[in-house]
């Protein structure tokens, strides 16, 4: 395969462009057909051996990427060959073929291009997670983004705007400020040209800012402290104009201000569900139309050298992205046509009514959600009941086959005999609980959705057992709704599985579901 390759560490000119050979799939990886591959400024400072991860020579750089699934390990569960994904492998994406670890691979939404989902998380990722978890920036706060027309900046700007910040957008030139001010910066400085502190003051009436933002570092990081307001937030992302400056911090004394760092990779990591759900929230806004990623212009594999250097000459306005491969089509979207036929086939046989809003089937009496007004509408009602289903001996062995959780009582026949009143095996508490989206998904169907996604369970407790054999069913209701910025709501639903078999219920819990129409 082709790749760009780094075979001793220093500037772009040095990175080469040649045959190498494909990756092997590990246990718990899998190999991506790259179909583009964004750069990022980590992506300058590992070929100087700058960065703090340093992987061993030779290897290729790009860590953020799209494409299709070709081949997986054994281990992997979640995703299947064919799969259309981006994925963050820290290095290794200006090639034909990456190989990634799976728990840094997400499926890619429909709505999504190669090119959009190649770019979007380390940088809207990173300033999200900024502004919202370590800054928790508040609508009608000042933010000052310095930087603000490169990849994190100008995503700051954006999403500023969309958390109701009033933006002070701070670049070198002119044409990058025009950019700025076309993604909602309110007001603009050119730190080259004009007294950073002096031109913030004035612009705040001499408040100074709540909250900065700054990915450049250098001799701007003072005059910006210098200019925060009480109690502001001074978020450290990066260093791309070089110098690591050395702050004057009796400056966060006398403002009272905080000084954070913003390191979204391990943020990812260390704590993945709210990862996810910013992920989520970015998606949204993504469809949306509340934020879009600014692509200063696409290269070829061999043309990635140059992307890097563009960067580091700072010619980069928002992202640059390295397309590797013209899109694939995936084996889902070969599918689809079938598959949207079959469901408007099969709805026309079962006698859905069409039309706005909420809508029962023909003749059967259940309720179909299409809309949050639906939704909103049946917060507090009881759902109804699911039909009875079975629990038996082969699911429980099957869920014990696959949690690896191999207790005596649920998979051991002779001993439950024996031991067990009653004779017969328990099924897993984790087992009773995971029919639970089955069996609501029947008494709540939802159309016309651009996501429905089962996001968590809170609360959960076993009050009785589920034994083989038993017939367990779900009876639920909408305990509250919450709407999210990216306008998707999040479903609570307090869930009571009964058995057939006992006088408690077997499973209480609260649901909790995202959806956006």
């Amino acid at each position: 395969m082709k790749a760009i390759l780094c075979t001793e560490f220093g500037g772009p000119e040095l990175l080469k462009y040649t045959e190498t050979t494909e990756p092997i799939v590990g246990e718990k990886e899998v190999i991506i057909q790259v179909a583009a591959c964004a750069v990022n400024f980590p992506d300058v400072l590992i070929i100087q051996n700058k960065y703090q991860f340093k992987p061993e020579l030779p290897f290729s750089p790009g860590g953020e990427v799209s494409g299709i699934i070709t081949d997986m390990g054994p281990g992997v569960k979640h995703l299947q060959i064919g799969q259309r994904v981006l994925a963050l492998c820290g290095w290794g994406g200006f090639a034909e073929k990456v190989k990634v670890a799976a728990d840094r691979v997400f499926p890619i939404p429909p709505f999504l291009d190669d090119i959009t989902a190649a770019s979007t998380l380390y940088t809207f990722g990173t300033a999200y997670h900024a502004l919202k978890d370590r800054a928790q920036i508040k609508e009608g706060e000042t933010l000052l983004v310095l930087g603000a027309s490169g990849g994190v900046g100008l995503a700051a700007v954006e999403l500023g705007r969309v958390l109701g910040a009033k933006v002070i957008a701070a670049a070198s030139t002119q044409e990058k400020l025009n950019i700025c001010q076309q993604k909602g910066a309110d007001m603009l400085i050119n730190y080259e040209e004009e007294d950073l502190k002096e031109k913030v003051k004035e612009l705040t009436s001499g408040k100074g800012v709540d909250v900065v933002l700054d990915v450049v570092g250098d001799k701007y990081a003072e005059p910006a402290l210098r200019s925060m307001a009480w109690k502001g937030r001074y978020l450290v992302v990066g260093f791309a104009a070089g110098e690591i400056p050395k702050l004057p911090f009796n400056l966060a004394l006398l403002k009272g201000c905080s000084v954070m760092g913003v390191f979204w990779g391990r943020f990812s990591s260390e704590e993945p569900k709210q990862n996810q759900q910013n992920i989520m929230e970015l998606l949204g806004m993504i469809h949306s139309g509340k934020i879009k990623q600014h692509i200063y212009k696409t290269y070829t594999l061999e043309e990635a050298p140059q992307a890097l250097k563009d960067l580091m000459d700072r010619k980069v306005v928002g992202k640059a992205v390295v397309e590797v491969k013209e899109r694939l089509e995936t084996r889902d979207e070969r599918l689809e046509g079938n598959k949207n036929q079959e469901a408007r086939i099969k709805n026309q046989e079962s006698g859905i009514l069409e039309g706005e809003g909420r809508k029962a089937e023909g003749g059967s009496g259940k309720v179909v959600f299409r809309s949050v007004g639906d939704l909103k509408a049946y917060e507090g009602k009881s759902l109804g009941a699911s039909s009875w289903t079975m629990v038996s001996q082969e699911v429980i062995q099957k869920f014990a086959e696959t949690t690896e959780d191999f207790q005596w009582i649920h998979v051991d026949t002779e001993k439950a005999k024996v031991l067990i009143p009653g004779g017969k095996n328990l099924a897993h508490g984790y087992l009773t609980l995971s029919l639970a989206p089955k069996l609501l998904y029947e008494i709540l169907p939802i159309e016309g959705a651009q996501m429905a996604l089962n996001y968590g369970v809170d609360k959960v407790r076993f009050p009785s057992p589920v034994f083989s054999g038993d017939q367990v069913r779900l009876n639920a209701n909408i305990s509250k709704l919450e709407e999210s910025p990216d306008g998707s709501i999040k479903l609570f639903i307090h869930v009571e599985m009964e058995s057939n078999n006992s006088p408690k219920p077997v499973c209480v819990a609260e649901m909790i579901s995202m959806v956006r129409f």
